[in-house]
């Protein structure tokens, strides 16, 4: 498995209001099934914005996941960024490759 971060951009208006609640439950359906680690608003942005933190096999998957949400059904994303990460540090180290470069490799938990 490998994690993807992504960033989801809504356009303004009404929309989004509608089907936030439908997003949201959506989203909690994909924590339940193990796909989706983490997920919340930025703050501070020009338009509403999110970081979504999805495990899957490829980029592909993620995708098909992002296109069932309600927000891609309503044409309510604006501009959608996905980003293979590898979280070698951290709280989420336990889902890292703990691959890297020889002189960091004794830092790997």
């Amino acid at each position: 498995m490998h994690i993807y971060i992504v960033r989801m951009d809504h356009p303004d208006g009404t929309g989004w209001n509608i089907f936030v609640r439908e997003h949201v439950i959506y989203l909690k359906g994909l924590i339940e099934q193990g796909k989706l680690l983490a997920s919340g608003p930025l703050k501070n942005t020009p338009l509403r914005a999110g970081f979504l933190i999805f495990r899957a096999e490829t980029r592909d998957e993620v995708q098909s996941m992002i296109s069932a949400d309600p927000f891609a059904r309503e044409g309510l994303i604006a501009k959608l960024e996905i980003h293979e990460w590898d979280p070698l540090f951290g709280l989420l180290d336990r889902y890292s490759s703990h691959n890297t470069i020889s002189e960091l490799q004794d830092l790997i938990g």
